[in-house]
C-alpha cells in the first residue's frame, strides 16, 4: 500500500503544482495578449494534464480509504477529530471535482474566443476557489496524517 500512497502524493504535487504556476502566470502576466497566448496554448495541456492526475488522486485516495478502512471512521468515529479532518477534506475534494468540471467545461467551450461575463465570472471564480480548496486540502491531509 505504500507505492498507492507514494502515487497518492506524486499526483497531488502535480495537481497543486499545476494549479500553483497557472494561478501565479495569471497575476505575474500584466500584458493581457501575452496572458491570452499562453493560456491558448498551455490551457488544453494543462486541462488533460490535470484531469489525469485528479483521476489518480481518486483512484488511489479510494483505494487507501478502503483498505485502510476508513469508512469505520464514519461509522464509528463520529465527533473524533479525524472523522471532522475526513469529513471536511471529503467534502473539498467533492467541491474541487464539480468546480474543476465546470471550469474545464467552460475553458474549452469557450477556448479561442471571448468569454461572456457570466462565463468569465465562473471561470475566473472557480479557478479561485480550486487554488483555495488546494491548499485546504493539503492542510487537512497533513492534519490526517499527523493523527495516523
Amino acid at each position: 500500500m505504500k507505492i498507492v500512497l507514494y502515487i497518492h502524493i506524486l499526483a497531488a504535487t502535480a495537481w497543486i503544482g499545476g494549479s500553483l504556476l497557472l494561478f501565479a502566470l495569471g497575476i505575474l502576466l500584466r500584458d493581457k495578449n501575452a496572458q491570452k497566448s499562453v493560456y491558448f496554448y498551455l490551457g488544453p495541456i494543462y486541462g488533460y494534464f490535470e484531469t489525469f492526475w485528479l483521476v489518480i488522486l481518486w483512484i488511489s485516495g479510494l483505494s487507501m480509504f478502503i483498505h485502510y478502512d476508513f469508512i469505520s471512521v464514519f461509522t464509528h468515529g463520529g465527533g473524533s477529530e479525524l472523522y471532522y479532518l475526513m469529513r471536511d477534506k471529503l467534502v473539498m475534494i467533492v467541491a474541487i471535482t464539480i468546480l474543476t468540471a465546470l471550469h474545464m467545461y467552460i475553458a474549452f467551450k469557450t477556448h479561442n474566443q471571448e468569454r461572456t461575463k457570466i462565463e468569465q465570472l465562473l471561470s475566473r471564480g472557480s479557478s479561485m476557489l480550486i487554488f483555495i480548496l488546494n491548499l485546504f486540502i493539503l492542510w487537512f491531509a497533513i492534519g490526517i496524517r499527523d493523527i495516523l
